[in-house]
């Protein structure tokens, strides 16, 4: 039915004009503005509609009940799921939204009027390092509000976090038993923190590592004074790198996976007010929790189910899209892994509820619809590891995925993934980047598979798992399955493009089928390959201290001797400089800015990285100053060439 007319060269030159017209229109077009948004998202469905039409249409064998059949086939389904998770995320991002206005007058309002309503935080703990809770416990006792009350709600009953708690004014809560997990956590923070009638009318949520702005609640308190608004919620944002990051060297190129999530699909969720809850950095009503019998724990995903059972009461979730606060990514391969499974299978046990958003419930179409756009992006995963492992298959079983010539994929295929990877950088603000982006679902595409899998069995039958954070990160440590599995596609791919190109059955002119899947081989291979180097995890520095950069000049007293040198970064126990300094075997002063004067022991002669040692004082001002002002300590925004050239460098290191 599809007609291929030309050669490659007329083809290329086609889909070179249509990419042109689309990187002039992104240069031109405002993502901002919904009528831009709406024009360029239009243009990107087409083309994806196109190429959806053709691979239906054009490009299955005929149908028998034989593996060469059937393989084309459950290919075809899965790809169409991603298809459509990606159409409706183009629907979805057609408009967005931007509550800072809204802030700045509601804020200007209380400050006016200084009758600022109390607030509860609560900082739920699990066996959290002290070095990584304590940065969230100073930071919320410093927030610039007049009625607050900090819980530190552990969940591990360690008596140097009750003490730590004392020394410094915090609520200690804790409890028997785990029941419920973090949601059972926060009821009985509930519980103890309205006793004698004393709750706080608005709570806090942290994480145990995330610290909040020092003007965390001025900027998001004034918002409930629209009675519609159950919870505010705030982005999370990160000062370390994720495994991705880290491993390929990325820090400063390419920007973590739940960027796009929540500085895209969250302010565009919003507009329709279905935006949901993210588990920290979110400020809910006391009343309504109380009125829904606590904090739900039906599902893993606590956190979206609170915003879907305040949706049936006529609540929304309002995303203020700030940065308020920030904490600690999963800083290893297996965490990271883990977080986005229990995401998964969160998100699908919410569905099947019996009064879920999929089977029953009071909700309306759309709220209903924006659930099911989420459960396809869980859905839609296995369908990478089919791309990656299909060119494997027909070079060495003869199993096509799907029948087709390079002259037709770059006529429909190939204009269609282009213009989606201009769309998708376009409406993110370069927050995602064509290979890379795919990496980060590569690694977590067998593991959600699985998880897909066990929720057809059991949907309830894994327990709450908590990511780990802040553990020894200083050596090396190999996923040695992960690295199996994807360095075993990667070799797989080169042999076949290897054989088939100067082996002994290489053609001088090789089939138009044959041609496609070389190319197609090629980008499995590269993804692969990708994915292969970040599951060698990179030794991170300090032992679990992240440094901050922080650009100062600081004072050293040395023998008597005063010396200024250029801070470049900073952490709680130590301090980087711009340049080595010599530096005789001695102990000294070194005077931080807002921290005051810090001892060291000097035991080299030439010093770039200088322990010191904090009291306590010292040791709180430090992390009012690392944390209480956001720091933004990774990349922001991506930048391919600069992540090719960082992931090679970082490829050949040993």
């Amino acid at each position: 039915m599809f007609t291929v007319p030309g050669d490659a060269t007329s083809i290329l030159l086609s889909d070179l004009g249509i990419v042109l017209v689309v990187v002039a229109l992104a240069k031109l077009l405002h993502p901002e503005r919904t009528p831009d948004r709406a024009l360029l998202g239009a243009i990107t469905l087409l083309s994806i509609l196109i190429y959806a039409f053709w691979r239906t249409l054009d490009t299955l064998p005929p149908f028998d009940w034989s593996v060469a059949s059937l393989w084309p086939r459950v290919f075809y389904g899965f790809e169409m799921l991603a298809i459509l998770y990606s159409s409706a995320s183009i629907l979805i991002l057609m408009r967005t939204s931007d509550r800072s206005r809204l802030a700045d007058a509601a804020q200007a309002r209380l400050e006016a009027s200084g009758q600022w309503p109390e607030v509860d935080v609560f900082i739920c703990t699990y066996n959290e390092p002290l070095n990584v809770l304590e940065k969230s416990i100073f930071a919320a006792l410093d927030l610039d509000y007049p009625n607050h009350r900090v819980f530190v709600c552990d969940d591990t009953r360690r008596e140097p976090v009750r003490e730590h708690c004392g020394r410094f004014g915090a609520f200690y809560v804790t409890r028997p038993d785990n029941r419920h997990a973090k949601a059972g956590n926060l009821n009985n923070a509930l519980r103890v923190s309205g006793e004698d009638g004393n709750g706080a009318p608005l709570i806090l949520v942290l994480d145990a590592d995330f610290a909040p702005q020092s003007h965390y609640l001025k900027r998001v308190v004034g918002l409930f004074e629209d009675r519609r608004i159950g919870v505010v919620q705030t982005p999370q944002f990160y000062y370390n790198c994720d495994p991705i990051q880290q491993n390929l060297g990325l820090r400063d190129s390419f920007v973590d996976d739940q960027r796009v999530f929540f500085d895209t699909f969250q302010p565009s969720k919003d507009a329709v007010d279905c935006a949901f809850c993210v588990g920290t950095s979110f400020v809910v009503r006391r009343d309504l929790v109380t009125e829904m019998g606590g904090f739900p724990h039906e599902a893993l995903s606590e956190d979206m189910l609170l915003t879907y059972r305040l949706m049936e009461r006529g609540y929304v979730t309002r995303w203020l899209n700030e940065r308020l606060s920030v904490g600690l990514s999963a800083e290893g391969l297996p965490e990271y892994i883990t977080q986005r499974t229990r995401w998964c299978l969160g998100t699908i046990q919410i569905g099947v509820l019996r009064d879920g958003p999929l089977l029953g419930g009071r909700f309306t179409l759309l709220q209903r619809l924006h659930y099911i756009h989420g459960l396809l992006s869980w859905l839609a995963k296995p369908f990478i590891i089919l791309m990656m492992v299909a060119p494997v298959l027909y070079w060495f079983f003869e199993l096509p995925a799907f029948e087709a010539d390079h002259l037709a994929f770059l006529r429909y295929g190939l204009p269609a993934l282009i213009v989606f990877w201009i769309y998708s950088s376009w409406v993110s603000g370069k927050r995602t980047l064509p290979l890379f982006t795919e990496v980060t679902h590569a690694l977590t595409a067998l593991p959600i598979t699985l998880t897909l899998l066990s929720a057809l069995r059991n949907p309830f039958g894994k327990p709450f798992k908590v990511t780990e954070k802040g553990g020894d990160r200083s050596v090396v440590k190999v996923n040695v399955g992960m690295a199996a599995m994807f360095g075993g596609l990667a070799l797989a791919s080169a042999v076949a493009i290897v054989i088939n190109l100067l082996g002994p059955v290489a053609q001088n002119s090789p089939s138009d089928r044959d041609l496609f899947n070389l190319i197609w081989a090629g980008v499995a291979m590269v993804i692969s390959l990708l994915a292969f180097i970040v599951c060698f995890e990179r030794p991170r520095e300090g032992d679990g201290e992240e440094l901050i950069r922080v650009h100062e000049t600081v004072y050293l007293l040395v023998d008597g001797m005063r010396r200024e040198a250029k801070m470049v970064a900073l952490s709680v126990d130590r301090i980087v400089f711009a340049e080595a300094l010599s530096m005789k075997p001695a102990e000294g002063l070194i005077h931080i800015e807002g921290v005051g004067a810090v001892q060291f022991t000097s035991d080299g002669d030439s010093v770039s990285v200088l322990p010191f040692r904090t009291d306590d004082r010292q040791r709180q001002a430090l992390v009012r100053k690392l944390f209480s002002s956001a720091p933004v300590n990774v990349a922001s925004r991506g930048q391919l060439f600069r992540s090719i050239t960082a992931s090679i460098r970082h490829a050949l290191w040993s």
